[in-house]
């Protein structure tokens, strides 16, 4: 009995399994009359105008293991300006009965394609989603060799990427770039979700199935291999790694071009970047899954070869030997008597890298037994950035919450990580992130339930009074906890307002909303994170009616009017904002939880005490 795709409904995850295990026998029936590699780069370039409509080329692509297989090619035509203007696409069928078969597969992009020896281009785009003919887009290896020409620079500045929004418009056709799969190894579920999530709009949130082999997955790559000694030629998957170690995120494409130096991959962007440093690996094909929704490529990543280092709209370049700039990050999880390590590196390249530090961290906390709704987490742990002081991190992240708590720890740790990698005025590299972190089997919320002041209002300047606040923790009775303050001799007799309060308000309340907010300086962003206050504490400060002022992230309180007349001028152009208040903290205590909520008290400075 013969079968055919259109016989076969794809719409189920069981049914995907039937398609690959019918492609099987299909795919394995040609592999041994497949020549041994494909024809060399060496054999020229073809003209873009010498293509014309019935033309016979051959592609080759990976569809198991690493040998590249060939299948036949047929011209349709040229499209000109498809891609932009003046950059052409070449419109072309595939035939065979693996291409028939899986169509056009995701990670099948960079696929060189031949006339004669001649390298014509490589397959870099499809037609839509569920075409019933294997169509696909030739970028012209012209506009290819043009990545391969621009000039290495010898050291690259902070880099950027744009949205890569890889679709076409031809003759009311719809062209989109081959999808680049991610392989996400060593991820659950809610992780890969969250990365999709955080990449929509980038052509990286699709996530294929895979693994990683034992040499790439090890912090710093493991082994340089020559390309070579690994048998890369034009046809062979190659993968970019974008986190590699304990946990790996790769995203996988084809061989167009490769020379003793270099190499061309995709025939399209991955993010078009530009400039990017990326580790480069071999990759395995285990398997190509066929659907007319979403065919692609199940792949292992191998050996580290090298390192992309550029990301454009024609091509990504590797350079072989090359060693890609990455930044170390330890995660060491404490949950009672046990401890538990990862060790990775993520890339670095501020559009992606705050996001998969924290998708990164994320799994992390949940690849626990210990994790559960109710598990609070106290993350500590320092930034380390060249030039500076490692600057500190101190969250807290309670169960039961609005957030997962290890969503929210993650949330917490990516943004805090994102004020300083993220900032403007950074120069120098990030050296490593080290995070301890505290897992706690239960639900550390506590509310402010009220504040008192337990010696009643009346004071005199230089007194001790006592502050008692009521809280309450989670499913637990309320207690009670006094805070002793004195009150500076040198305050002046009047009403004087008490903020007894939990961190971020205290925090917030010290770091007054700018007249025009402007970007921080990393000196600023880096005081700004050495002043937050831990979440696990309840504070009590004193607001008083004098001028505050905070600059350069240092928050400076009882301004004299003098001081506080010269700043005015200030606040409109520069990072100052003045405040009629100063507060200053008085005490504190510890919360036995995180703390949220406010209350505000109001203590009478009487004539007895001050300065007349």
């Amino acid at each position: 009995m013969k079968l055919r795709l259109k016989d076969i409904a794809l719409g189920t995850a069981a049914a995907a399994v039937v398609t690959l295990t019918l492609l099987t026998p299909v795919l394995s029936a040609a592999q041994d009359a497949a020549p041994a590699v494909p024809p060399p780069s060496t054999g020229g370039f073809f003209p873009l105008k010498d293509v014309h409509r019935g033309q016979m080329a051959t592609a080759w692509t990976v569809f198991t293991g690493s040998k590249p297989e060939p299948m036949q090619v047929e011209i349709l035509g040229v499209l000109r300006g498809a891609r932009g203007p003046g950059h052409d696409m070449i419109l072309a069928q595939l035939h065979g009965a693996k291409p028939e078969y899986t169509g056009v597969v995701a990670g099948m992009s960079g696929s060189p394609v031949y006339i004669g020896d001649k390298l014509l281009g490589s397959l870099s785009y499809r037609i839509g989603q569920f075409s019933k003919d294997p169509i696909a887009g030739i970028t012209p290896i012209e506009q290819m060799l043009e990545v391969r020409d621009l000039p290495v620079e010898a050291a690259r500045t902070t880099l950027t990427a744009a949205n890569a929004d890889a679709t076409v418009h031809a003759d009311g056709m719809e062209f989109q770039a081959m999808e680049t799969p991610l392989v996400m190894s060593g991820f659950r579920p809610e992780a890969v979700k969250l990365w999709q999530k955080q990449m929509v709009g980038t052509g990286l949130e699709m996530v294929a199935a895979g693994g990683v082999g034992s040499g790439s997955s090890l912090p710093g790559g493991g082994t340089m291999r020559s390309a070579m000694e690994a048998g890369v030629v034009p046809g062979s998957a190659v993968s970019a790694q974008l986190v590699r170690g304990d946990l790996d995120i790769s995203a996988t494409c084809t061989v167009t071009y490769i020379d003793p130096k270099q190499l061309l991959a995709c025939g399209h962007p991955i993010l078009q970047a530009g400039p990017v440093s990326l580790p480069m690996t071999t990759a395995e094909v285990v398997a190509t899954l066929a659907s007319p929704l979403n065919a692609f490529k199940i792949v292992n990543t191998g050996e580290t070869i090298g390192a992309f280092t550029e990301d454009r709209d024609a091509a990504v370049r590797g350079e072989l030997g090359a060693k890609a700039q990455m930044i170390p990050v330890h995660v060491a999880i404490h949950s009672g008597n046990r401890m538990r390590e990862l060790r990775f590196e993520v890339l670095d390249l501020p559009a992606l890298t705050p996001q998969a530090v924290m998708v990164s961290v994320y799994d992390a906390l949940l690849e626990t037994n210990e994790s559960s709704a109710d598990t609070s987490y106290h993350v500590k742990g320092k930034i380390d950035l060249d030039g500076y002081p490692p600057s500190p991190l101190d969250l807290w992240a309670a169960g039961s919450g609005m957030l997962p708590p290890q969503l929210s720890a993650a949330m917490q740790t990516g943004e805090s990580f994102m004020r300083l990698y993220a900032n403007g005025t950074r120069q120098g590299a990030v050296r490593a992130i080290d995070l301890d972190v505290e897992a706690i089997p239960r639900n550390l919320q506590v509310a402010l339930e009220g504040a008192r002041v337990v010696s009643g209002d009346m004071v005199r300047a230089g007194d001790r009074v006592v502050i008692e606040a009521t809280l309450h923790p989670w499913q637990q009775p309320a207690r009670n906890v006094r805070i002793p303050i004195t009150i500076p001799a040198g305050l002046q007799a009047g009403n004087v307002r008490v903020l007894v309060s939990d961190s971020g308000t205290l925090d917030r309340t010290l770091d007054q909303p700018k007249m025009q907010a402007r970007p921080d300086t990393l000196d600023t962003a880096l005081a700004e994170a050495r002043q937050l206050h831990p979440a696990d504490r309840v504070y009590v400060s004193l607001l008083a009616p004098v001028t505050q002022a905070q600059m350069q992230g240092q928050t400076l309180t009882g301004l004299p009017l003098s001081m506080a007349n010269a700043l005015e001028p200030l606040r409109s152009g520069q990072d100052v904002s003045l405040s009629g208040e100063s507060a200053s903290l008085a005490g504190q205590a510890q919360a036995g939880g995180v703390l949220s909520g406010f209350q505000i008290l109001t203590l009478h400075i009487d004539d007895g005490g001050g300065l007349d």
